[in-house]
């Protein structure tokens, strides 16, 4: 009897899932944001949510950016050192900072400190049966818990991006001044050499997109946590995961519309 051939197997049983997991993920998003419109905003979940993000991240932000500028001024100082042209160090700071160091710290800062806490929060509802008592009484979670989480990340996330951008220059600025020894007048006066108002435009908005995500991402996680506390922590693993992922992908395939579109300054 003839043997019936072989068959591959199925590689994209994973792949199929994250992206069925995406989707998801975007239509309980798409949901909560459709609900600001039918039902309005709860704006006093909305505040409480912007305080706790803006008192969990600043600190660290400032902290982490600080001393991301005084490695990128280390290594482009050292390099235009080398070439004789240390005065267009602030200008590449303000490249190096604004369009691409500030926004993508303020993300990992949201995910892990803020959206961490997010997820948490909901899955520990979700464990205690409590979000399923709110559909019972007829109020609807995504529009009460999760709409007000998702704009509070957008606005935190986007207000932390210029004090992320000023820690950072700050720290450039200092390492620059006392290893690579450009002067501060020199340094201040090549910002608008290379950068342009399009290149805050972007930092601005992918530092809320990047927030947006981090908060779709945690509160998925937390709505449908299952497994008692240890599913809790689990689905606070993944959020963490997933958001750096996609924020990392995002952040590419912004940053290549952005070349793409927006014309840039050359000397």
């Amino acid at each position: 009897m003839p043997r019936a051939p072989l068959r591959p197997a199925r590689s994209d049983g994973k792949v199929a899932g994250a992206l069925r997991e995406t989707g998801r993920m975007f239509a309980v998003a798409m949901e909560a944001m459709r609900q600001l419109f039918v039902r309005g905003l709860p704006v006093g979940e909305f505040f409480d949510q912007c305080w706790f993000l803006a008192r969990v991240t600043t600190l660290p932000l400032i902290l982490v950016s600080i001393p991301f500028g005084m490695v990128i001024a280390l290594e482009v100082g050292s390099l235009l050192s080398q070439i004789g042209a240390q005065s267009q160090l602030g200008a590449a700071m303000v490249l190096a900072v604004v369009r691409e160091q500030a926004p993508v710290a303020t993300a990992l800062l949201i995910a892990g400190a803020g959206g961490s806490a997010m997820c948490a929060d909901l899955g520990s509802r979700r464990i205690r049966t409590e979000i399923s008592a709110m559909e019972v009484m007829g109020i609807n979670p995504i529009h009460r818990l999760v709409l007000p989480r998702l704009l509070a990340a957008m606005v935190v996330a986007f207000l932390l991006d210029a004090v992320v951008s000023v820690a950072g220059i700050a720290g450039g600025l200092y390492f620059g001044v006392a290893a690579v020894h450009v002067t501060v007048s020199s340094f201040f006066a090549t910002f608008s050499e290379l950068a342009q108002l399009a290149d805050l435009g972007i930092a601005l908005f992918k530092a809320a997109i990047f927030g947006f995500l981090a908060a779709m991402v945690a509160c998925y996680k937390g709505m449908y946590a299952k497994g008692g506390p240890k599913g809790v922590g689990d689905a606070v693993n993944q959020a963490v995961v997933v958001t750096f992922i996609l924020a990392f992908f995002v952040n590419f395939v912004l940053t290549i519309f952005y070349f793409n579109f927006i014309p840039q300054k050359a000397l």
